[in-house]
């Protein structure tokens, strides 16, 4: 179960998308189902959560969503092209309106040069075509990071619900 400030916040995007008769689709991997979980958590979720996919390897990143190779080569799971490409993957891989993906370092290791742990990469599309991609740095250890990407995410999905 999750606190109740992400628990609000799912809630509400559960609000806003219903509202709109809309769906969404979680691909994560640093969050490891940690959106979906907060996501499942409200009551009557199955309405407009379709699905969500963890894909915390590389391969599975490929596999599942259609990841390049060559992206992941060029860039590394942690940057916002494969994070983009997560995003659209998902929605290719579902039948939602909107996606988000999550690709980061939770910690404590994984850091590489210009990646520290708490590097976060965000993207959100939707089914025409249009899409955000963001970066951010989390303080905290492996369990404050990850809470703190969840709730980045609903709240990344609250904005987008209202300007679009």
């Amino acid at each position: 179960m999750m606190d109740e400030e992400t628990q609000d916040l799912a809630r509400r995007v559960g609000e806003r998308l219903a509202a709109r008769a809309q769906s969404f689709v979680a691909a994560e991997s640093c969050t490891g189902g940690m959106l979906a979980a907060a996501i499942t958590d409200v009551a009557g979720s199955s309405g407009w959560f379709e699905r969500g996919f963890v894909t915390y390897s590389n391969a599975a990143k490929a596999e599942l969503l259609g990841v390049p190779e060559a992206l992941l080569n060029q860039f590394g799971a942690v940057s916002e092209p494969v994070a983009h490409a997560m995003a659209e993957g998902a929605l290719a891989h579902s039948h939602a309106d909107l996606a988000l993906s999550i690709t980061g370092i939770a910690g404590p290791g994984g850091a590489v040069p210009g990646k520290p742990v708490g590097t976060v990469c965000f993207a959100l599309a939707d089914r025409s075509h249009r899409g955000h991609v963001e970066t951010r740095r989390f303080a905290g250890d492996r369990a404050e990071v990850r809470l703190a990407a969840t709730r980045f995410a609903l709240e990344s999905i609250l904005q987008w619900l209202d300007h679009h």
